[in-house]
C-alpha cells in the first residue's frame, strides 16, 4: 500500500511517500480499513516534529482520523463488520491507504455522510461537542464566543453552540475568514484584526460579557477574553495556536468568579469512552437533520500531503484540509 512515511523529526518536507507492506494480521479487539480520505490537524504537524504528547517509534505515518470501509475485524469485535463505511479515531497511522484502530474508536458513519468528511469529523466536532457539552454546560439563551471561528474547531464550535440554543459572537482574522463563520449561523463578528475584543463584546453583551468563550488561540487572544467574560462565566481552553501559552491570574477568577477549563478531548476515549459514543450519536442526528454541515476547504491527494499540512501550518485553510487516496487534485 502507498503511505506517508516520518523516519526523523522534521516538517512535512522531511516526510517521504512509499510503498510500504499492509498492516499485519489483526490483535484481539482490532478492525482493518481500507481508507478512503484522512483528516489533517494541527497535531499531526507536531507529531512530526516530536513536539506532541505522543511520539511513536520510527517509522510511523502521521494522521490521527480517517474514513473508509472495514475490511476485516478481529474475532472479538462485533461493533462493527466488513464493508461498514466508518470513521477511525487513530493513534497515528491515517496518511495510507490501509489503516488498523482499536474497534471503541470506530463508529458506523450516517448513510448520507461522504468519505471526505467523515474524514474531517470526529476530531473537530468532538472537541467542540463535548467542550461546549459536558465540560461548559452551555444553556440555551447563553451568549458564546468562538475564537478563530473560521479554523478547524472553531467553526464546529459556531456550529454546535448554535444547535444547542446558544446566541454566538465569531472572532477572526479577515473578512473572508469571517463569512465563513457567518455561513455556520454566527449571529455577530469580530475581525480582530480592525477591532478589539474585549470592546466589541461588551458592545454587543449590553456590557455583561460573554457567558462560554472557547480559545483554541491562546496568547493576547486569552488575555482578551479575561477582560470580556461576565461574571461567573466559563473559558474553554481548547489549544494554542497563536504559540503563547497564557499565565493565568488567579485573582481575576477570584474577582470575576469564573472558571477556566481546559479540555483534552482526546483522553476521553481511555477514561470516558461512553461519553465519545454517546456525543457523536448527537452530532450524528444533528447532521442527518441538516444541523450542522462540515466545512472541508480542501480535498488533496495523499501524494501531496506537504502541501496539505502547510496550509494548516501557514493558517490559510478555513474548516478542514483532507486527504484523499484519488489522484485528483480537488483543492
Amino acid at each position: 500500500m502507498r503511505a506517508v512515511v516520518c523516519r526523523e523529526w522534521g516538517g512535512p518536507e522531511s516526510l517521504s511517500f512509499e510503498q510500504v507492506a499492509d498492516p499485519k494480521l489483526l490483535a484481539p479487539g482490532q478492525v482493518r480499513i481500507a481508507v478512503s480520505a484522512a483528516g489533517i490537524n494541527f497535531a499531526d504537524t507536531l507529531m512530526i516534529q516530536g513536539k506532541y504528547q505522543v511520539r511513536p517509534e520510527f517509522p510511523f505515518s502521521p494522521g490521527l482520523e480517517a474514513a473508509g470501509t472495514v475490511i476485516e475485524a478481529a474475532p472479538d469485535v462485533d461493533t462493527v463488520a466488513p464493508g461498514d463505511r466508518v470513521m477511525a479515531l487513530l493513534d497515528h497511522g491515517g496518511y495510507a491507504e490501509q489503516a488498523v484502530a482499536r474497534a471503541s474508536d470506530v463508529f458506523r458513519i450516517p448513510d448520507g455522510m461522504e468519505f471526505e468528511t467523515a474524514a474531517g469529523f470526529p476530531i473537530v466536532y468532538g472537541t467542540s461537542h463535548i467542550a461546549l457539552w459536558e465540560r461548559a454546560c452551555l444553556r440555551p439563551g447563553e451568549t458564546l464566543v468562538v475564537h478563530g471561528a473560521a479554523g478547524g474547531v472553531g467553526l464546529t464550535a459556531v456550529e454546535v453552540g448554535k444547535a444547542m440554543g446558544a446566541t454566538v459572537i465569531a472572532t477572526a482574522s479577515s473578512a473572508e475568514k469571517l463569512e465563513v463563520a457567518a455561513s455556520r449561523g454566527a449571529d455577530h463578528l469580530i475581525n480582530y484584526k480592525t477591532e478589539d475584543i474585549r470592546t466589541r463584546v461588551k458592545e454587543l453583551t449590553g456590557g455583561a460579557g460573554a457567558d462560554v468563550i472557547y480559545d483554541p488561540v491562546g496568547g493576547d487572544t486569552f488575555d482578551a477574553s479575561l477582560r470580556c467574560i461576565a461574571w461567573g462565566g466559563r473559558i474553554l481552553i481548547i489549544g494554542f495556536a497563536e504559540g503563547r501559552i497564557p499565565q493565568i491570574p488567579a485573582n481575576i477568577l477570584l474577582v470575576k468568579n469564573i472558571a477556566t477549563i481546559g479540555v483534552h478531548w482526546g483522553a476521553y476515549r481511555q477514561n470516558q469512552p461512553h461519553t465519545v459514543a454517546e456525543s457523536f450519536a448527537t452530532l450524528f442526528r444533528w447532521f442527518e437533520e441538516g444541523r450542522i454541515q462540515p466545512h472541508i476547504s480542501n480535498r488533496i491527494p495523499l501524494a501531496d500531503y506537504a502541501k496539505a499540512m502547510k496550509l494548516l501550518i501557514e493558517r490559510r485553510s478555513t474548516g478542514k484540509v483532507v486527504l484523499t487516496m484519488d489522484a485528483q487534485d480537488q483543492d
